[in-house]
């Protein structure tokens, strides 16, 4: 079975999604292959980030409770599903128009899902800025790429016009918000479904494909 999956590294739903999705996998036997692609939730954010309680509460109207709240619902999930979400309250938000490049590379030796999974946690679980070219090219180091040809990569971003294309592929198909599943290319699905009804979808697709 193909799944795509259109996600964003700095989007804490689509980390829950997809450890939905895994979890689901397990639990039907189902063998999945995974794409992943771009999708910027802050397109147009300056270098530097923004503080990300103070950006949720200019773009949504978060208000500090509520941030609370969904801080510790979402710490309180990813737990639960075996991912760490460590949320501060000078913690930052990024750009990630460079992520995004270095996950398309990293296509071309096949390391797209250990370093998308990589860039999750080193934004959620450990702070960091997934905007910054050494932070980027030390992660791509860490999944078995080359370091020094990573940080070329992202010096002079010769991905940037193919990630836009991909981003705008999404967009026109009716991808608006994220994470959006694709599965077998037909079904979109979107939001994190939880793992019972990751299930249900898994086996309902794998019922038809048998029939």
């Amino acid at each position: 079975m193909r799944i795509d999956i259109v996600s964003d590294v700095v989007c804490p739903w689509c980390v829950i999604g997809y450890k939905q999705l895994e979890h689901a996998l397990y639990e039907t036997g189902i063998q999945a292959e995974i794409q992943w692609h771009p999708f910027e939730l802050n397109p147009h954010m300056a270098e530097g980030g923004e503080n990300l309680r103070a950006h949720l509460a200019a773009k949504y109207g978060t208000t500090l409770e509520g941030s609370i709240q969904a801080r510790a619902k979402l710490t309180e999930m990813g737990a639960a599903l075996g991912f760490e979400f460590n949320y501060a309250d000078d913690m930052r938000i990024y750009n990630t128009l460079r992520a995004h490049q270095l996950l398309h590379w990293a296509d071309e030796s096949d390391r797209t899902h250990d370093l998308k999974l990589s860039l999750f946690e080193a934004f959620f679980s450990f702070r960091e800025n997934v905007s910054d070219i050494e932070v980027l090219s030390r992660i791509a180091g860490s999944v078995g790429l080359d370091q020094t040809e990573a940080m070329e990569v992202l010096s002079d971003q010769r991905y940037a016009d193919d990630v836009r294309k991909a981003e705008n592929h999404w967009i026109v198909r009716g991808v608006g918000g994220v994470p959006a599943m694709i599965f077998n290319e037909q079904h979109l699905v979107t939001g994190a479904q939880g793992i019972e009804n990751y299930t249900h979808i898994l086996r309902h697709l794998k019922a038809n494909q048998a029939a």
